[in-house]
C-alpha cells in the first residue's frame, strides 16, 4: 500500500511537472490560432476538402480523397467549387496577407489594391491554370464544360504602336482597361475572348453564353446591347441593341425562355424607366413583354428594376416586380440654399431614424405582379403596398399564395416588437385574394402543394390548418397536452413555437417540433402522432432532423421527409449536454453517435457512405473528420497542435439551490494545471443561458467584448459562467439570485476559490447586470461593463441607432424584462436602473462604450461614469472611436484583451497598475500614448 501511495505521489508529481513546462496563453498567440471553415465532400465521396485560416494571415485550402491522401494544397485558396462531374476544382486565391497590409499603409484603394487570382484546376490531370487579377466568374450549378472569367486587358493606342519615340510601357499605362470575358472550356482548355462584354452568363445546359457590352460614349459602331452566343455552333447575335442597363437574366427551367429588365433611357434621366423584355431562340431579337403602358398595370406605376425575376416550374408564368413612379428631386434648386430638416409624425408607420436607414430599400421596394409569356397580354398585380410579403408554392404552377399584410399594426410594433399581420391567400387566377387570420400574432406557411395554410398563433399557443377551398380550420394540435411554445420564455412577450421541422412527400402532412420531440400532423385535423415515439421527452434529448445530403434541385426548398428513405436526425442531451446523430425507427430511435462534443458542418455523399463534419470540445480544437459506414472515423486535420504547448483548461457543469429555491446551473473553467491546494482569483462572465455550450472550444482569440475566456484561465484564474432564469419585472433581482449565489456557493464549498479576489464581466445585457450587482454588494473586487444600460428611465425613450427602431419594445416585452410602460411601473424601472443607486458602489469599475453603438446609446456609458466620478468612486471609461455595440475592428479587439487582462491583474491578482489605470491618457498624447506601460 505504501508503495502504491509512493508511486502516486511520483505521479503527481510528473503530472505537475508536465504542467508547469506549459506555457501560459499570451496576447501574442492570437493571428496563428487557426479555424476550419467550408469543409465539404464531393457527391461520390471521393474528394473533400476545406480551408484552415488563421486568424490574421494567409488560409489554406487543402483537397483530399477518402482515404486521408492530399490531393492537392491551395496556398491561400478560397471558396472552393468543385465541378459537378468532380473533374475541376474552381478556386480564388487571394493576395499576400503582407502585400495587402502593404498596400493599406500606402493608402492604396480599389484598383490599386493587390488582386484575387483564379485557379482552375484539372484534377485528372493534375495540371493547373491561373488568372490574375480576374474580377468575376460565373459556372453552373451542374456546370462541367465551360466557366466564364471576366478581367481587363490593356489595348495599346494605334498611335502608341506607330510612334517609335514614345515609350510603349508609358503609352499603355495611360489607356483605360478594357473589360474581357475568357469562355474556357475545361476538358481542353480552349478559350474564346469576349472584349468590352461585361455582365454575363452560361446558361444551364451550357448551350449559350449570355453578355452585354456597354459601348464607348458615342458608340459609333453600334456596339452597345445584350448578346447570346450559341457555344456549340461558334454563332452570335445581338438580341437587344443600344446603351442601358440590362440586369437580372433569367431563363426557364428548360433554358427555352429568357427574360431580362433594360433601361435605355440617357444616363442623365433622373427616373429609370425599366422594361420587362422577353426571348426565345426562335425570335430574332428580344421583345418588349411589359412596360409602364402595359394593360393591368396600375396607373403612376412602372416596372420596377429592382425586382427579382423567376419562371415557374412549366415555364407559363413569369413573376417580376411594380412599383409606384416615385417623385425625383428637383435639380433647379441649390443645395445650400435649401434646409434640410427630418419630420418625426406621430401618426408614421415608423419613426424617421428606421426611415432614414431604411431610406434605399423602401425606394427599392417592389411588388410581385405575374404575365404569362406564352400568351402574353394582361399584367395580374398579386401584391401591392398593402402587403409586407408574398409567399409561393416552390413550383408557382398552382393556383394560391400567401401573402401577409401589417397595415395598420405597424406603430404598435414601437413597444410590442413583434407586429401583428392579417393573412391573406392570393390567387395567381385572377389576383383576387381570400382573408385567413386577422390582427393575426404568430407564423403562417403555405403548404407545398398550395392547397392549405399552415399557421401558429401566439396568442394561444396552438397550430391550425386553414383548407383554401373549404375555408375550414382544423386545430392541428388539439386533444394533445404536450407544449408546442418555448417553455423556458422568461421574456414578458408571448413565447414563439419550435416550429415546423417539414413535410410529407404528398404535402398532406406537416412535421412540428416541441422542446424534444417531432410529432406528425395530418393538415385535415384526423391523425396525430409523436414521430419520435415520446422518446426525446422521456430522455430529455431534444431530436431534430438532419439533413446530410445536398439538395440537387434548385427550386425545393422545403424540407420533406421521405419515410421510406433513412431519417436521419440530430439530438442534444439537455442533462449531459452530449450530441450525436441519430436514426429513427418505426418503434425506436437507434444511436448512431453521442459524446461529450459539439459537432457542426454535418455533409455526406450520395450514398451516405461517408460524412463529414467537425468536432470539438473544451479541451480539442475544432477538426475535419470522417466517418465511414457509421463506424470507422478518421481525422482529417490537426489545426492547432500548439495548444499542446499552453496551460489550457477543463470545463464541469456546477450546481446548486438559489436562495429562492430554483435549481441552477453553470459552467466552471479551471486552468489544466489546477492544484487544489492553491486560493485561485475567479471572475464571473454571463449572458443569458451559458450551459449548453459546455462542449464549445474556447479559442484564445480577440473577442468583440465578452470576456476572453481561454486567456484568464491559462493564466491562474478560474471562469464561471452561470445560467440565470429571470423573474419578469426584476431583472436585476434575477442577476443577483443566480450570479451572486453561484458565487457564493463556489467560495462556501471550495477552499481554492479566493472570495476576496472575486470579479464579474459582462458586455450589453451582461454589461448592465454588473452595473446592478455593484450597487447592491461589495463582494465583487473589480468589475468590468461593456456597452451597458444604467438608466432604464433615459434608454427607454432612447433609439437603436442600428435599426433606427425605439428601445420601447425591449423594455415591455424582451430581454429587460419590466413587462410594463413607464408610466404604469416607474418603481420598476428606477429600481432596476443601477444609476439611481451609485452611491453604493464601492467596487472598481471598467466601463466600455463606444461612439457608433447602435444597440445601446452611448451616453448610458456615460451617464455611468458621470455619475461614479461625480461620486468619487473608482471609474475608466473606454471609448473605440467609431466602432460598434460590439467590437468590430481587429486592432480595437486586441487593445481590450491587453488592458482587460491588466485590470483584473491588477485588482485581483495586485499586480502593478498600468498608465491607464494609474492616471490615464491625456487627448494631447492620444496615438502617441496608450497607456499600457508601468511606472
Amino acid at each position: 500500500m505504501k508503495q502504491k501511495y509512493s508511486l502516486l505521489l511520483l505521479s503527481l508529481s510528473l503530472v505537475s511537472g508536465i504542467y508547469a513546462q506549459k506555457k501560459p496563453v499570451d496576447h501574442s498567440v492570437y493571428d496563428n490560432w487557426k479555424t476550419i471553415s467550408r469543409a465539404e465532400i464531393s457527391k461520390s465521396g471521393n474528394i473533400v476538402h476545406y480551408t484552415i485560416s488563421p486568424q490574421e494571415g494567409d488560409g489554406l485550402t487543402e483537397v483530399k480523397n477518402n482515404k486521408n491522401q492530399l490531393l492537392l494544397s491551395i496556398p491561400r485558396g478560397t471558396d472552393l467549387r468543385l465541378t459537378e462531374n468532380e473533374q475541376f476544382l474552381i478556386s480564388t486565391i487571394k493576395p499576400f496577407f503582407k502585400e495587402t497590409r502593404q498596400a493599406r499603409i500606402k493608402k492604396k484603394k480599389g484598383d490599386d489594391l493587390p488582386k484575387d487570382t483564379l485557379l482552375v484546376y484539372n484534377l485528372a490531370k493534375n495540371t493547373a491554370s491561373r488568372y490574375p487579377n480576374f474580377k468575376s466568374y460565373h459556372i453552373n450549378r451542374t456546370g462541367n464544360n465551360y466557366i466564364a472569367i471576366a478581367s481587363e486587358v490593356v489595348i495599346p493606342a494605334k498611335a502608341a504602336e506607330k510612334d517609335t519615340t514614345t515609350n510603349k510601357a508609358a503609352a499603355a499605362k495611360k489607356e483605360k482597361p478594357t473589360p474581357v470575358v475568357h469562355l474556357l472550356h475545361l476538358p481542353t482548355g480552349d478559350t474564346i475572348n469576349f472584349f468590352k462584354a461585361e455582365n454575363f452568363q452560361i446558361t444551364n445546359n451550357e448551350r449559350y453564353f449570355l453578355f452585354t457590352k456597354k459601348g464607348v460614349d458615342k458608340d459609333t459602331l453600334n456596339e452597345a446591347g445584350l448578346y447570346l452566343y450559341e457555344i456549340g455552333t461558334k454563332k452570335l447575335k445581338k438580341i437587344s441593341n443600344g446603351k442601358g442597363n440590362y440586369k437580372n437574366f433569367t431563363f426557364d427551367d428548360e433554358n427555352n425562355q429568357l427574360t431580362f429588365l433594360a433601361d435605355k433611357s440617357p444616363d442623365k434621366a433622373q427616373l429609370k424607366n425599366f422594361k420587362l423584355y422577353y426571348y426565345t431562340t426562335k425570335q430574332d431579337t428580344a421583345t418588349i413583354l411589359a412596360d409602364q403602358k402595359s394593360n393591368g398595370i396600375p396607373n403612376n406605376w412602372y416596372i420596377s428594376g429592382d425586382g427579382s425575376l423567376s419562371f415557374s416550374k412549366s415555364g407559363n408564368r413569369l413573376f417580376f416586380g411594380l412599383a409606384p413612379i416615385p417623385r425625383v428631386k428637383d435639380t433647379t434648386l441649390v443645395d445650400f440654399e435649401s434646409a434640410r430638416v427630418d419630420i418625426w409624425h406621430w401618426q408614421d408607420d415608423y419613426i424617421q431614424p428606421a426611415q432614414l436607414l431604411n431610406a434605399r430599400r423602401d425606394q427599392s421596394r417592389n411588388f410581385t405582379a405575374m404575365i404569362l409569356p406564352k400568351q402574353s397580354g394582361k399584367v395580374i398585380p398579386l401584391s401591392d403596398e398593402t402587403f409586407n410579403r408574398i409567399g409561393m408554392t416552390e413550383d408557382a404552377d398552382n393556383e394560391w399564395a400567401i401573402a401577409t399584410s401589417d397595415l395598420g399594426y405597424r406603430i404598435a410594433s414601437q413597444w410590442d416588437g413583434d407586429t401583428k399581420s392579417d393573412v391573406y391567400v392570393i390567387s395567381l387566377l385572377n389576383g383576387k385574394n381570400k382573408l385567413v387570420a386577422k390582427n393575426f400574432n404568430g407564423s403562417a406557411y403555405l403548404s407545398p402543394k398550395g392547397d392549405y395554410v399552415v399557421y401558429f398563433n401566439k396568442e394561444n399557443a396552438n397550430w391550425y390548418s386553414y383548407h383554401i377551398e373549404s375555408e375550414a380550420v382544423k386545430q392541428l394540435n388539439e386533444g394533445l397536452s404536450v407544449s408546442f411554445v418555448n417553455e423556458q420564455n422568461d421574456v414578458p412577450a408571448l413565447p414563439g413555437a419550435y416550429g415546423i421541422a417539414g413535410w410529407s412527400k404528398d404535402a398532406k402532412q406537416v412535421y412540428i417540433n416541441d422542446r424534444y420531440d417531432i410529432w406528425k400532423l395530418s393538415l385535415d385535423g384526423k391523425n396525430k402522432a409523436n414521430y419520435t415515439h415520446g422518446q426525446g421527452r422521456k430522455e430529455s434529448i431534444t431530436y431534430r432532423f438532419q439533413r446530410l445530403t445536398r439538395e440537387e434541385n434548385p427550386r425545393i426548398r422545403t424540407t420533406y421527409i421521405d419515410e421510406a428513405a433513412p431519417i436521419y436526425m440530430n439530438g442534444f442531451n439537455q442533462l449531459s449536454k452530449y450530441a450525436g446523430l441519430f436514426k429513427l425507427g418505426k418503434k425506436d430511435i437507434q444511436q448512431l453517435w453521442s459524446g461529450p462534443y459539439t459537432y457542426k458542418m454535418l455533409a455526406a455523399d450520395q450514398k451516405v457512405n461517408n460524412i463529414i463534419y467537425t468536432k470539438e470540445n473544451a479541451l480539442q480544437s475544432p477538426d475535419v473528420y470522417i466517418l465511414t459506414g457509421f463506424k470507422d472515423e478518421q481525422r482529417y486535420t490537426t489545426i492547432n497542435p500548439q495548444q499542446a504547448d499552453y496551460n489550457w483548461l477543463t470545463a464541469e457543469v456546477v450546481k446548486w439551490t438559489t436562495p429562492k429555491g430554483y435549481e441552477a446551473e453553470g459552467i466552471l473553467y479551471k486552468p489544466e494545471d489546477f492544484d487544489p491546494n492553491k486560493k485561485y482569483p475567479i471572475i464571473a462572465y454571463f449572458y443569458e443561458k451559458m450551459t449548453d455550450g459546455l462542449y464549445t472550444y474556447q479559442a484564445p482569440a480577440p473577442t468583440a467584448s465578452r470576456l476572453n475566456l481561454t486567456y484568464f484561465v491559462s493564466n491562474g484564474y478560474l471562469v464561471f459562467t452561470p445560467d440565470i432564469r429571470y423573474e419578469t419585472g426584476y431583472p436585476g433581482k434575477s442577476a443577483e439570485e443566480f450570479i451572486n449565489s453561484g458565487m457564493h456557493h463556489l467560495a462556501r464549498n471550495n477552499n481554492w476559490v479566493d472570495s476576496t479576489k472575486m470579479g464579474i464581466q459582462g458586455q450589453s445585457w451582461g454589461g448592465y447586470q454588473v452595473a446592478h450587482l455593484i450597487t447592491r454588494t461589495d463582494m465583487y473586487a473589480a468589475a468590468w461593463s461593456g456597452a451597458p444600460v444604467v438608466n432604464m428611465t433615459s434608454a427607454y425613450g432612447g433609439i437603436r441607432w442600428g435599426t433606427g427602431i425605439s428601445r420601447q419594445f425591449q423594455y415591455e416585452n424582451t430581454q429587460s424584462r419590466i413587462g410594463k410602460t413607464l408610466w404604469e411601473a416607474q418603481d420598476l424601472y428606477i429600481e432596476n436602473s443601477p444609476l439611481f443607486f451609485m452611491d453604493r458602489v464601492n467596487t472598481p469599475v471598467a466601463i466600455m462604450h463606444n461612439d457608433n453603438d447602435g444597440a445601446v446609446p452611448w451616453y448610458q456609458g456615460i451617464e455611468f461614469f458621470s455619475a461614479l466620478r461625480r461620486l468619487n468612486k473608482p471609474v475608466w471609461m473606454l471609448n473605440y472611436n467609431g466602432d460598434g455595440h460590439n467590437l468590430m475592428q481587429r486592432q480595437n479587439r486586441k487593445d481590450i484583451q491587453i488592458r482587460e487582462a491588466q485590470f483584473f491583474d491588477h485588482f485581483l491578482k495586485g499586480a502593478p497598475a498600468p498608465n491607464w489605470i494609474k492616471k490615464g491618457v491625456k487627448a494631447t498624447e492620444k496615438g502617441i500614448d496608450w497607456g499600457l506601460e508601468t511606472e
